[in-house]
């Protein structure tokens, strides 16, 4: 039985975390020059600051904010070979001196190359082997449903996209989602793409090995504007590395186990059957030992929380028991999507197994 591709999930996604100096500083350890950077400053309410290759290092978005692509020549400088370089901008949010910070990195494909296999074309970095691609497109505004190559040779489980230059939602699809339902990173809620765009959109049904699909004209403005870059991180399911699903909660304090075949490194969780619940992120770098507590919200810009208080997870060598009630991730009946990326697989292609915490 193949319980995996991967036998170390760090060489395609690792969390580093690091202090801010106020100075120019590089950070190492991360075991690959990343394609994908996602900052956060732990100790204040700065907002998340995210970076790819294929719009280049000093280009940033906020996960939390819907305002369009911002450029800074002094804040991310530079992706290295085994990490990424900080600059001395005043008004950098992810290298305050003395703040504490935390850098989620993805390996996609370097730099990007171009796209045919749909009628728009894209620019795509992909790592076929983690299931990871950033795309980068122009709309053009066509009548016609539009398609977006993403380069996995996969269907994606999960795509986040945005446009660039200009106020607007990040978009997310999701497998586990309702037909033709859209959740946003910047906000709680959720879009019927059906009731709310005229039946056009980012539907995950036209999604295909080759493409992402769905982008009509009644969507023009959101995804298929003329001449209006976007962007898109396009995520496929891959066994031991990473998972994208689904669970009910049951509103106890022995709460929901959630099964993910892997020891998991980051968990991202959403209520889906109510606009009500903030987005919750953990990862075991910053909570390094069970009970995990520490959240973060891709919503807001809020420092790392424990609040409410006695709000904990276990991380287990197979999936996370959640050991608390709440509305935004165990709600008595309530349904949530997460995504995971894996720190061990359960068991190794060589059949070594991993172990709790």
């Amino acid at each position: 039985m193949a319980y995996t591709n991967i036998n170390k999930p760090s060489n395609y996604f690792n969390t580093k975390l690091y202090t801010g100096t106020g100075a120019t500083q590089s950070i190492t350890g991360v075991g690959f020059q990343p394609d994908f950077l996602w900052l956060k400053d732990r100790s204040s309410g700065g907002t998340h600051v995210l970076v790819d290759v294929i719009r280049g290092s000093t280009k940033w978005l906020a996960s939390d904010q819907t305002s369009g692509e911002v450029t800074r020549a002094d804040q991310v400088t530079s992706f290295d070979s085994d990490g990424f370089s900080l600059g001395a901008d005043s008004g950098n949010f992810i290298n305050v001196n003395g703040n504490n910070n935390v850098a989620w990195n993805w390996l996609a494909g370097g730099t990007g190359v171009s796209n045919t296999d749909g009628n728009i074309t894209s620019t795509v970095s992909a790592n076929t082997t983690s299931g990871f691609s950033i795309v980068k497109y122009t709309g053009d505004g066509s009548g016609a449903s539009g398609t977006i190559g993403h380069g996995l040779g996969v269907t994606p489980a999960c795509v986040i996209m945005r446009p660039l230059n200009y106020v607007g939602a990040w978009w997310i699809a999701h497998q586990s989602m309702p037909t033709n339902y859209l959740l946003e990173f910047n906000t709680n809620a959720q879009a019927n793409i059906t009731t709310s765009f005229g039946g056009g959109g980012l539907s995950f049904s036209a999604f295909t090995n080759n493409v992402i699909g769905g982008i009509a004209v009644t969507t023009a403005d959101l995804w298929n504007k003329s001449g209006e870059p976007y962007i898109a991180y396009c995520f496929a399911e891959k066994k031991g590395f990473s998972k994208f699903g689904s669970y009910t909660g049951n509103g106890n304090a022995d709460g929901t186990f959630v099964y993910t075949g892997f020891k998991p490194a980051w968990f991202l969780v959403k209520r889906t059957d109510a606009s009500a619940g903030q987005w919750v992120l953990l990862d075991t770098a910053r909570s390094p030992s069970n009970p995990n507590n520490l959240q973060l919200y891709p919503s807001l810009s809020n420092a790392d929380s424990t609040e409410p208080t006695g709000v904990t997870w276990d991380f287990l060598s197979n999936g996370i028991k959640i050991r608390n009630t709440g509305t935004n991730y165990n709600a008595s009946g309530g349904t949530y999507i997460y995504m995971a990326f894996a720190e061990h697989p359960l068991v190794s292609s060589t059949g070594v197994p991993c172990t709790a915490r």
